[in-house]
């Protein structure tokens, strides 16, 4: 019936087992066993996970060893609260003057001024930024007046005055 299993034998020399004799079924299926017996044994342990630290290190200080299983200890608000989305709002003056102090926007219209032409991202912004001055000024009630029809009106004014007065020699 059932054989009990062999011990394995010490293997002969090489030359011995190759020339005199073959090796049994057996002890081919002993051999087998015993390597996949060996082979099994690779790899890691299993649970490596849990174990924090080696032995030396926990028998050194055993109460500063940190879980790693254990995550941040950060409180979670459950409710979430209701954030300020829009940037606190400036006055129209602090805004005006910002946007007049603008390195920016002053390189730009040097830019123009020197003849030189933007790219389509630049002059959207010169654009934007222009529009957003004159929106300003109007709601300040500031008036952008030229100076040179102010000169003429003037001018104009003085003319009828002195020609009224009848005195032509004082107007050239």
């Amino acid at each position: 019936m059932n054989q009990p299993s062999k011990a394995p034998r010490a293997p002969r020399s090489s030359a011995a087992t190759s020339k005199s004799k073959k090796k049994s079924r057996v002890e081919l299926d002993q051999e087998a066993r015993e390597r996949k017996r060996l082979k099994k044994r690779r790899g890691l342990a299993s649970g490596s996970r849990t174990q924090v630290e080696s032995a030396n290190q926990k028998n050194k200080a055993e109460a500063q060893v940190k879980d790693p299983r254990i995550g941040s200890k950060v409180p979670v608000a459950l409710v979430a609260e209701a954030k300020p989305k829009a940037k606190p709002r400036l006055s129209p003056e602090e805004e005006l003057a910002k946007l007049e102090n603008d390195e920016r926007l002053d390189a730009l219209l040097d830019r123009i001024d020197d003849g030189a032409t933007l790219n389509a991202e630049d002059q959207a912004y010169v654009d934007q930024t222009l529009d957003r001055i004159d929106a300003l000024m109007e709601q300040l009630g500031i008036e952008l007046g030229d100076d040179e029809d102010d000169e003429k009106e003037e001018k104009q004014e003085d003319i009828l005055k002195l020609l009224k007065s009848g005195n032509p020699k004082d107007v050239f």
